[in-house]
């Protein structure tokens, strides 16, 4: 069997492949995590960011929205100083103003449900033999980021969604021949009860 070719021989990446890319994520805290790191690497490879995530989740203290949305511009400035993640104002701004968008979304319906509404709860399957089959974008991210930016996401274009979208596990764009695309369709949606 053949792994997806995106990923390369990095053994982060491998290791990222093998047990997190395309695993449905449910936890409404975590999906923002990875929408936020996703906006991030617009611009940049996705190993950039995996290298990045540790110092990312200790300077964001976590990734918790509850407290991100409480930023300011002494907050911006201390991220901006700090080598171990992607310095860039905008993204570092848009972060913020997402978190403050999530929680609205949260308190409302949960981040999570609100998501995964797009795809009735259950991870769409594709089935592609190869890379060249897989889209940059689908007309399902170009909807979800029209509607994040409309609730005030930032940096969620629809290349970023889909992408969001493949490493949330909302669609398994496993290679069919990759060990883990069987694996990733059998956990299947979320269990209710």
């Amino acid at each position: 069997m053949t792994a997806c070719t995106w990923l390369g021989t990095d053994p982060q990446y491998l290791d990222y492949h093998d047990t997190e890319w395309g695993v449905p994520e449910w936890d409404s805290r975590a999906l923002w995590e990875k929408l936020i790191l996703d906006g991030f690497q617009a611009g940049l490879s996705w190993i950039t960011i995996l290298r990045k995530r540790d110092a990312f989740r200790e300077s964001f203290q976590g990734f918790h929205p509850e407290i991100i949305a409480t930023w300011g511009e002494q907050d911006v400035q201390r991220l901006l100083a700090n080598p171990g993640i992607v310095r860039h104002r905008g993204k570092i701004e848009g972060a913020i103003k997402s978190a403050r968008a999530y929680l609205i979304i949260n308190q409302t319906t949960g981040f999570s449900n609100w998501l995964w509404a797009y795809v009735d709860g259950a991870p769409l399957q594709t089935n592609r033999p190869s890379m060249a089959d897989v889209p940059g974008f689908t007309p399902l991210s170009t909807q979800i980021s029209k509607d994040l930016k409309k609730a005030g996401f930032t940096f969620c274009g629809p290349t970023i969604v889909y992408a969001f979208m493949q490493a949330t596990g909302m669609v398994n764009d496993h290679m069919v021949g990759c060990p883990c695309h069987a694996a990733v369709a059998a956990l299947g949606p979320r269990a209710t009860g």
